[in-house]
């Protein structure tokens, strides 16, 4: 069921590592970043440590990077993959 023992805090702390890159990209401090999607430095640290941070935060800073679209078109082709999928029964 779980492929290459992949385990949730890696992943975490991959979207974490995402978000610090695209932060420092365009040149802005956690409060900064903070600040413009109107959430605590706490919680923008929190998400790029990959610490226990909700999907709304994490969608409001991939809309922020205009990442929002891309991560959608992949939740709909994973989707739609799974739809083509003949079934057994």
């Amino acid at each position: 069921m779980f492929k290459d023992n992949i385990r949730i805090k890696d992943v975490k702390s991959e979207i974490g590592q995402l978000v610090k890159s695209y932060r420092k990209r365009e040149r802005l401090s956690q409060q900064e970043l903070a600040e413009q999607l109107d959430l605590s430095r706490i919680t923008i640290q929190n998400l790029e440590l990959g610490k226990n941070f909700t999907i709304d935060t994490f969608l409001k800073v991939l809309q922020h990077f205009e990442l929002l679209g891309e991560f959608n078109a992949f939740m709909k082709g994973k989707r739609s993959d799974n739809e083509t999928i003949e079934s057994l029964y």
